[in-house]
C-alpha cells in the first residue's frame, strides 16, 4: 500500500508551534538568487537584508499555520538586489528553515516590494510557518 499519512489538527499545530518556537529572538535573512535545495545546504545568493524576530516570534498555530508577530525591519539593508528567498536562523545562529519571498499571499514571506536597496530600511509584511494536515 502507498504511504498516506495525514495529521490531526492538534499534531500539525504542535509541529508548527515547535518550529516557530525555534525562531524566538532569531533573525530572517533575505537573499537573492536561487533558494538552496534544502535548509541544510549552505546559503547562496547575496545577503540583502536581515530582520529580527520578537522574543515570541509567532502566534500559536491554527490548522497547522503559525503567523509571525511583527518582525523588526532591517534599518539599513546590506545590499541592493531582488529578494527571492529567505533563511531563518535561531537565536544561536542555527538554521531553522528556508522559504520563498514575494509580494502577495502565494509566498511564505510577504513583502511590500522585492526590490531591496542598500542602506534603505527593508520591512517584512508577514511570514507564516505551515505544517500541512495531509
Amino acid at each position: 500500500m502507498a504511504h498516506n499519512i495525514t495529521l490531526a489538527a492538534l499534531t500539525a499545530n504542535a509541529i508548527a508551534d515547535a518550529v516557530a518556537a525555534r525562531c524566538d529572538g532569531g533573525t530572517i535573512q533575505i537573499r537573492d538568487g536561487a533558494q538552496p535545495a534544502t535548509a541544510d545546504t549552505a546559503a547562496s545568493g547575496t545577503l540583502l537584508a536581515t530582520c529580527t524576530f520578537a522574543n515570541t516570534a509567532f502566534s500559536s498555530a491554527v490548522a497547522g499555520v503559525a503567523t509571525a508577530h511583527a518582525i523588526t525591519q532591517d534599518a539599513s539593508a546590506d545590499a541592493s538586489g531582488t529578494a527571492a528567498w529567505f533563511r531563518v536562523l535561531a537565536l544561536g545562529g542555527a538554521t531553522v528553515f528556508d522559504g520563498t519571498v514575494g509580494v502577495g499571499s502565494n509566498f511564505d514571506c510577504n513583502v511590500v516590494t522585492t526590490a531591496v536597496v542598500a542602506a534603505v530600511p527593508f520591512p517584512i509584511a508577514s511570514l507564516i510557518v505551515t505544517q500541512p494536515l495531509s
